[in-house]
């Protein structure tokens, strides 16, 4: 596959993946919405099946479509380091513009939202309590278990044409559908559980430059954990399963 088609794959995925994982957080903050205080669950599904979604469409360039995912397959000697700068360049941009085209399906209740600012949460994660390396910490542990899902499980691997990509011998995509939810509902309360740097910083830039009315601060201050956590536990989890016995 050419370095091009890896680009428009993964930016339709990753694209996708922020559309519906930012749209599910939008329609439960946003007053004038049907899912309005639809619930922590309600979020883990959505973004669960986001990631399917955006997996599923990702698919001929591997399905990455979160930054540590790459990073931890080259570690790992899955993916080639030549490769890896289209791969985050993708993944960021899609993500960007996902976000961007959540914000235009809920327009309108953006503008009639009355507490706009606070709606960065509706784009990027968050701390519940404040400390940068215990936050850091969390992010490490939820995205080293996601990329280590990701590399172990039966059905990963490299096709016929050299290229890897994820899945489930029985489920395919929908099972990373499982392991997201699973992340969100036992890891995500202390951060909001990014484990993609992607699906952080590139909402985050929407955020900062969309005409939303009466918004509040990006939060730069904490943008750094979102990017750096994922990616330290992606690459740990690659390194892991480059030493560990071949199954």
């Amino acid at each position: 596959m050419s370095l091009g088609e890896i680009f428009l794959w993964e930016l339709m995925g990753t694209a996708v993946l922020t559309l519906m994982g930012c749209g599910v957080v939008a329609n439960v903050t946003l007053r004038k919405t049907l899912g309005n205080n639809g619930g922590w669950l309600l979020v883990n599904f959505g973004w669960g099946f986001a990631v399917f979604a955006g997996a599923s469409i990702a698919e001929p360039a591997g399905a990455h479509i979160n930054p540590a995912v790459t990073l931890g397959l080259a570690v790992n000697g899955q993916v080639a380091w030549s490769q890896v700068p289209v791969y985050l360049v993708a993944q960021l941009l899609g993500g960007t513009i996902g976000a961007t085209l959540c914000w235009a399906a809920y327009k309108l209740q953006f503008d009639t939202h009355d507490e706009p600012a606070g709606t960065l949460g509706i784009f990027s994660t968050g701390p519940t309590v404040r400390n940068s390396p215990w936050n850091l910490v969390t992010e490490i542990i939820g995205t080293f278990v996601l990329v280590l899902w990701i590399i172990q499980t039966p059905g990963s691997g490299r096709g016929d044409d050299g290229a890897f990509s994820f899945g489930n011998d029985a489920l395919g995509y929908a099972a990373v559908a499982f392991i997201v939810i699973g992340i969100g509902a036992s890891l995500g309360g202390p951060t909001g559980y990014a484990i993609n740097p992607a699906r952080d910083l590139g909402p985050r830039i929407a955020y900062a430059l969309l005409p939303i009315r009466g918004k509040g601060s990006a939060d730069w201050g904490y943008a750094w954990i979102p990017v750096a956590g994922p990616i330290i536990g992606g690459v740990l989890a690659g390194a892991l399963t480059a030493v560990l016995p071949a199954t």
